[in-house]
């Protein structure tokens, strides 16, 4: 399907975001995290002649917005420290990301390189916390990063934690499941519906902090009203894609959409922490719709 390219980015106000975490009914600790971030370009006047500064052009215009997700492994405080360190170090690399962004707009490769070099740089953080002196047991997390750059957005995902997109009344999952399931379906080996129920549905293939980390990144184009949806699996474990759809087609606002989400998955049995983001941009009324 052919998007006709966007010609206005959206303001802040025109950007409709919400996230919350839940730890379910079941587990006894919540191993997911999530980041909601918008990255600006500042202009500070840090002394000037001028009578009257506040006539100054101080440009505050964001350049990106981050959404992330991540679902810890490993048990008790484990995966709690590896979700947690996956985004806190991703978020550090994030900047650096930008810079080659906009220094390379010839070619998106550079900055796609420095996007799966910032999930390896927070994979080596992981390995590195799990092999600290006294921890015992092996931690590791899943990381789905998506990053909104004007018309364009792109989307990190290494695990199993999901990136789905609602664009036009149809509801697409972008994100690969990297799960040993997911392997087998893809080698041909297994049905998919077999794999729902396999034991292998939630093994994962590749993690931050695991033996094997392959972020993959996506590319797409931004569009007015697409709603975009990224959640660890304590949601689709419970939550069909059929209920999602039906859910974001009767969607008022982000913040009802997650905490409905939520309440659907706590209904459906609640067996696992459940982070839910979700993101949109709607233009206001009165502002014409490009």
């Amino acid at each position: 399907m052919n998007i006709p390219a966007p010609t206005r980015k959206p303001r802040d106000d025109e950007l409709d975001v919400f996230g919350l975490t839940h730890t379910g009914k079941v587990r006894p600790n919540n191993e997911d995290q999530f980041v909601i971030a918008r990255i600006h370009k500042r202009v500070d006047v840090l002394a000037t002649s001028l009578p009257d500064q506040h006539r100054l052009s101080m440009s505050d215009e964001r350049l990106a917005s981050l959404l992330m997700v991540a679902d810890g492994v490993g048990g008790l405080s484990s995966g709690e420290e590896a979700s947690a360190t996956a985004l806190e170090v991703a978020m550090q690399y994030v900047n650096h990301s930008m810079n080659c962004y906009y220094s390379a707009k010839s070619s998106d490769a550079p900055f796609i390189e420095e996007l799966q070099a910032a999930a390896m740089h927070a994979h080596e953080a992981v390995v590195a916390k799990s092999g600290a002196e006294g921890r015992k047991g092996r931690m590791a997390t899943t990381l789905t990063l998506w990053m909104g750059v004007w018309p364009n957005f792109y989307l990190l995902q290494v695990g199993d934690s999901r990136y789905y997109l609602w664009r036009q009344g149809t509801l697409t999952q972008v994100s690969r499941d990297q799960t040993i399931a997911q392997d087998l379906v893809d080698q041909g080996v297994m049905s998919r519906t077999a794999a729902k129920s396999s034991q292998f549905a939630n093994v994962l293939s590749s993690a931050l902090g695991a033996d094997e980390a392959t972020p993959v990144v996506t590319k797409l184009q931004s569009e007015w009203n697409a709603v975009h949806l990224l959640c660890s699996d304590g949601l689709t474990k419970h939550v069909t894609d059929e209920r999602l759809a039906e859910r974001l087609a009767a969607m008022t606002s982000a913040k009802e959409l997650c905490e409905q989400l939520l309440q659907d998955a706590l209904d459906g049995g609640g067996t696992d922490n459940i982070t839910i983001v979700v993101g949109r941009a709607v233009p206001n009324e009165g502002e014409e719709k490009r």
